[in-house]
């Protein structure tokens, strides 16, 4: 946690960045339109500085964000959100509490996704929902990532990388049901025509999911 406390001043910088619009923009579209909860209480876990807890609150979910940085705490709750520094591996809520609980770029820096499945099944209502957002292991974008990360610091250095894949047999071995996945960004970072790329991310997103950087999986707790 010590790195995500470092960064967590300029953290929400990036996303002011040209390619960092297009990125957020696009996950968002993508975890959203997956979405099948409406409304209720969310979990946003690793909610880091809030971005997606910001976006739960403005779409009227009763929303609380977990995040074992207490750096980036400060800033998620400067916006002004409910957000406790905690354990993913054991969540300080009872049984059934949540209808959604959401994650993204969490699990690419867990050590026992199996135990945190676990839990997120057990806050879980009957009938509730888990997605979950990370990077796609098997992506070019990601792969340029990481090694740069090899002579740079970047988060990256600490990372675990899925397919979707690997991320679906995750949840239904945890349990989990009506198990789907899908992914976007196909174009590196440094591709220019972001509208061109945003339009093959809306049309591909589900054929073409495995080349995707940024992957998103869901189930429901039967």
């Amino acid at each position: 946690m010590e790195y995500f406390d470092r960064i967590a001043s300029r953290y929400d910088e990036w996303y002011k960045t040209r390619t960092g619009q297009y990125v957020d923009r696009v996950e968002k579209w993508l975890i959203f339109s997956m979405m099948r909860t409406k409304s209720g209480r969310a979990l946003d876990l690793g909610c880091g500085t809030g971005n997606y807890t910001f976006e739960l609150k403005k779409r009227g979910f009763d929303v609380i964000g977990l995040d074992a940085s207490e750096g980036m705490l400060r800033i998620a709750r400067s916006k002004g959100l409910n957000c406790i520094r905690g354990n993913a591996y054991s969540l300080p809520f009872p049984e059934e509490s949540f209808d959604l609980v959401l994650s993204v770029t969490m699990f690419e820096f867990i050590h026992e996704p199996e135990k945190v499945l676990a839990e997120i099944h057990r806050v879980l209502k009957p009938g509730g929902e888990v997605i979950i957002g990370t990077m796609n292991g098997k992506s070019l974008w990601f792969l340029f990532k990481r090694l740069k990360s090899i002579f740079t610091e970047t988060a990256y250095r600490y990372a675990r990388f899925y397919t979707p894949g690997e991320l679906e047999g995750l949840l239904r071995k945890a349990g989990f049901t009506n198990v789907e996945s899908a992914g976007v960004i196909f174009f590196p970072s440094f591709w220019p025509f972001l509208g061109l790329a945003e339009k093959v991310d809306r049309k591909c997103h589900k054929k073409c999911k495995w080349f995707g950087a940024f992957i998103a999986v869901r189930g429901e707790k039967s």
